[in-house]
């Protein structure tokens, strides 16, 4: 099995492009397959290496790294190839109307309630026509020739039973009067000499398939399985270009985990329940594309959020520890991940942790913190010593509920909430607690 994700490097990947590119890799690696990364670089004028390497470390970031890479500027002898073998078997011919033209052809269509089909007036041309064309430096552009006898039909691994009438489709320009190539037969000849067996790709791409079946068949190549899936929208609308501000870049400047761009995006649209995962190995595993449906999904950037404070919360030690402040060790992970918006506040619970920092202690407080410090100093420290002192602290104080645990939790972290006091105060250790309660001279070490 091979799949391959095709953008233009023309610009920034945005949600859309990320979700092809996402189930092109789930579908390769639930297969046992490989995944291509294609950079659909024909047009020379707009397409930069600049946005290439952009897509490139988009993916690299969610964990999508490609199996191959290939682009197309560097094929275009194979693109001449195939048109010259197409306009050989007649599948292929010459045209020369201008935009003008054949907005006028389409409109007079249209007047007479017929289809805006182009009309193929250019098969009627002969050689002198032709070469009057030539002579009058007026080069052609070339259109594939479709088959019009029978529909166009394929099993969709989303849609289901699909059928185009190609009698209501016009013959695709494949080549500009310029020599520069559009979308549509590159990418045939493309997959053919690279060996794509499935392609998933938006609805939006369901006439250009129907087209393309003729292509491969014309090619004499077997039609990869194919796959459209409803198109993502935003809060209010189809979901765009406009939308490319909500990528990886801005989304790793908010701190959004790309696990949780992986979880919302692979679901979206699913039977399957948007969950946080810890592994891409969890989509692999449930990834199946019967679960898509036709319905449009909506694409809300905020739900990343949510879903990155519940990736945290699962992640193990060592899927982040590179990416954690200095000095936080597996126990401090463990006990302050279930508070985390992104990873960066991690540094403000290692702060609160190593110290030094300024407690809070009400004046009303300071009494029970002075008792408090005393009979902390007296206690075994060990790591059960919260639960320890806080049995202790009761009797003597009178004190139970928020009335004695909140004094203690502002003066030990400077906090009003946050993780569980059980698990802080061995981090935090004896000397620095009992400093911050007024016992002792808080070291200036950081600790661990």
């Amino acid at each position: 099995m091979l799949t391959r994700f095709a953008p233009s490097p023309t610009g920034r990947l945005h949600a859309g492009n990320i979700r092809t590119a996402l189930v092109n890799w789930l579908l390769a690696r639930k297969g046992g397959g490989r995944f291509l990364l294609r950079l659909d670089d024909t047009d020379l004028a707009r397409s930069t290496e600049e946005s290439a390497q952009s897509i490139r470390t988009d993916l690299a970031w969610l964990g999508l790294a490609p199996d191959l890479e290939i682009r197309q500027s560097d094929r275009f002898a194979l693109y001449e190839a195939a048109l010259a073998h197409l306009a050989a078997a007649g599948r292929a011919y010459r045209a020369y109307e201008t935009p003008e033209e054949l907005d006028l052809k389409r409109k007079v269509q249209q007047s007479r309630g017929r289809p805006p089909v182009y009309d193929r007036a250019a098969l009627a041309l002969t050689d002198a026509d032709h070469a009057r064309f030539a002579a009058a430096g007026i080069a052609p552009h070339w259109r594939f020739r479709l088959a019009t006898e029978t529909a166009i039909e394929w099993h969709d691994g989303v849609r289901g039973a699909c059928h185009i009438d190609p009698a209501t489709l016009s013959d695709p320009v494949v080549r500009r009067a310029d020599g520069s190539w559009l979308y549509m037969l590159p990418s045939v000849v493309d997959d053919i000499e690279t060996g794509v067996t499935d392609i998933a790709r938006g609805e939006d791409h369901v006439t250009n398939s129907a087209i393309q079946i003729q292509m491969f068949t014309a090619l004499g190549a077997p039609v990869p399985r194919l796959a459209h899936m409803a198109l993502l929208t935003g809060a209010d609308a189809a979901l765009s270009k406009r939308l490319g501000s909500e990528g990886c870049d801005a989304w790793r400047a908010a701190g959004i985990e790309p696990l949780a761009v992986a979880a919302l995006l692979a679901r979206l649209g699913t039977s399957l329940p948007v969950e946080p995962i810890a592994s891409l190995d969890t989509l692999v595993e449930t990834f199946d594309l019967a679960t898509f449906g036709r319905a449009p999904a909506r694409f809300d950037p905020a739900d990343l959020a949510t879903l990155t404070a519940r990736t945290l919360h699962l992640l193990d030690y060592p899927a982040v520890a590179d990416r954690l402040p200095p000095g936080m060790t597996e126990a401090a992970w463990h006990a302050v991940r279930g508070n985390l918006a992104t990873l960066a506040d991690a540094a403000d619970w290692q702060a609160v942790i190593a110290g030094p920092l300024t407690p809070i202690i009400a004046d009303s407080d300071r009494a029970f913190i002075a008792t408090a410090a005393a009979v902390l100093a007296d206690l075994p420290w060990r790591d059960d010593i919260w639960s320890r002192w806080i049995a202790a602290l009761k009797p003597l104080t009178d004190r139970k509920g928020r009335a004695l645990f909140a004094p203690l939790r502002l003066a030990l972290t400077a906090r009003d909430h946050g993780p569980e006091m059980a698990a802080l105060l061995p981090l935090i250790g004896r000397e620095a607690a009992l400093a911050r309660l007024g016992k002792e001279e808080e070291p200036p070490a950081a600790r661990g």
